[in-house]
């Protein structure tokens, strides 16, 4: 532990941390089907031409987040618009949620596809907590199978990042600078309409994507917060326009800074020499890097 580390101000003591590695091992079955709609509406938000018909339709990559959505009661979601701790997640008491980042492998001779049946089998693989310096983090590390008719079609593994909320004076994690001289680029405007479309297609009611008094007042944030899975969902867009008809088979990505509804953000790509993996990243107006990932191709 650094210096830093150590003046750090813990809330989460060893029996709290003991109870909440007790979620380590829990599962959870969610089956559904991958209906046209959704499809249909992020293609519309994604600003790309609609095929001729959906039913049969390959499901683009990412897109399976548009299902196996949760459906809580109202009277079931807590003061940030998340659904109240505890259940499936371990009941961290941290206030401020991130999905920080992931892992994905599909398997190219099993596609998901509009109409499948599906279903996810969900395991808690990890609990870890980490003293930083401005408080306490937990990860959560969240393994991810989803299967059609014809068995096994993709493995997902999620980071989800729970940390103290914001104070005054807290110190700042220092910018990455965005490398420069990308092969693809692609200016987006992550608005308050783009926002709210993806919150309202992923049934995602946390408060840091549409609530802008909430947002700067509580979390201290400048403005409204574009979803990682948006951000990492536009990446891929950028992929599939460059290379429209490429077969993903992996994906890893990680979010370096939040991202704004604020100014206009910059999606950069670069294929290896081969062709195998094509390097994405995304960065904001003022050049620092906010998310960055690679693509592994078939």
């Amino acid at each position: 532990m650094n210096t830093s580390d150590a003046s750090a101000i813990c809330t989460i003591n060893n029996a709290q941390l003991v109870h909440l590695q007790s979620w380590v091992g829990k599962t959870e079955t969610v089956d559904d089907q991958i209906t046209a709609f959704p499809v249909c509406a992020l293609t519309a938000t994604m600003d790309v031409e609609a095929p001729a018909a959906f039913t049969d339709t390959s499901l683009p990559p990412l897109w399976h987040w548009l299902y196996f959505l949760p459906c809580h009661r109202q009277s079931e979601i807590g003061p940030d618009g998340h659904p109240r701790r505890g259940g499936f997640l371990p009941p961290v008491p941290l206030p401020r949620r991130m999905w920080a980042g992931g892992r994905l492998q599909w398997f190219a001779q099993n596609q998901l596809r509009v109409g499948d049946a599906v279903r996810r089998v969900s395991r808690i693989e990890s609990v870890t907590h980490k003293a930083g310096r401005t408080g306490d983090l937990l990860f959560v590390l969240i393994k991810h199978e989803v299967s059609n008719a014809n068995g096994l079609a993709l493995l997902e593994t999620q980071d989800i990042v729970y940390r103290a909320a914001a104070q005054p004076g807290d110190p700042l994690p220092p910018p990455t600078a965005a490398e420069k001289g990308a092969a693809w680029h692609r200016e987006v405007a992550p608005d308050p309409v783009l926002i709210f479309r993806y919150s309202a297609l992923t049934f995602n009611g946390h408060r840091i994507h549409y609530d802008r008094r909430y947002v700067t007042e509580v979390e201290g944030y400048p403005g409204l917060v574009v979803h990682g899975p948006l951000l990492a969902t536009m990446l891929l867009d950028l992929l599939r326009r460059e290379l429209p008809t490429a077969t993903v088979t992996g994906f890893q990505f990680k979010a370096v800074r939040p991202t704004f509804d604020l100014h206009p953000s910059r999606l950069n790509g670069q294929p290896s020499a081969d062709g195998k993996t094509v390097r994405l990243w995304a960065e904001d107006h003022e050049g620092w890097l906010t998310m960055q990932g690679t693509v592994e191709l078939a």
